[in-house]
């Protein structure tokens, strides 16, 4: 039987675009489906009953669900080629750390200041740049958080790289002025095919964003 890959996703996702990072990263094929997340399918709602939440990646009619469990599925089913978590053990629980990191202190933040207005909005604004402050720390001078090779921290944290232009324009900042390491780092992993293949268009994003933000009366 071969092996057959379906991937639920919505284009703004980037815990979606994670996924798709990995797959590519492994060279492995798969048939995308695109979910409307205010009228759910039938099939992720069976796939994901718990959460009711994109991605799900279905691996030969079995379901995989959350964007990092995801990718360590990925990895481990396929460690020959493009490993994306460190052998060590030390170090794969570091890389784990930082990706838990982004989804717990940037995603939150970030869609804090992009969900509101006046205070709650600076609020979101200070508290997103503390995290990317402590992300670009872990950065460093290295050119990606893995060290020489790009890896697990890195596909984690690089979807958001085409959501920094919403934020720049919604909370009236600029990311190179504010965050240039950063800023390189995501040219950088951009370069590479997996990854600029695999990410949404920023201005399709902020476009998206933006209808949003009049439908919940923000602008």
């Amino acid at each position: 039987m071969a092996e057959e890959f379906v991937l639920l996703n919505f284009f703004a996702s980037p815990f979606g675009m994670r996924v798709k990072v990995a797959l590519a990263e492994k060279g492995i094929e798969y048939e995308h489906k695109d979910e409307n997340l205010f009228d759910k399918s039938p099939l992720l709602l069976l796939m994901n009953p718990v959460h009711k939440k994109i991605p799900v990646l279905i691996h030969n009619g079995t379901p995989i669900c959350e964007s990092l469990i995801i990718v360590q599925y990925i990895d481990e089913i396929s460690k020959d080629k493009s490993p994306l978590l460190p052998s060590d053990p030390y170090q794969c629980a570091h890389a784990r750390f930082w990706g838990d990191f982004v989804d717990k202190k940037i995603h939150p933040t970030g869609r804090k200041m992009l969900a509101s207005k006046g205070e709650e909005q600076e609020a979101g604004k200070k508290e997103l740049f503390e995290g990317l402050k402590l992300m670009e720390g872990e950065l460093g001078d290295k050119p990606y958080f893995n060290g020489e090779t790009f890896g697990f921290v890195d596909l984690s944290f690089v979807p958001f790289n085409v959501w920094f232009y919403t934020y720049e324009n919604v909370g009236k900042f600029s990311m190179e002025a504010e965050f240039p390491k950063l800023v390189a780092w995501g040219k950088r992993c951009m370069e590479k095919e997996s990854v600029s293949k695999s990410l949404a268009d920023p201005h399709k994003i902020y476009n998206f964003v933006m209808e949003r933000r009049k439908i919940m009366g923000l602008e």
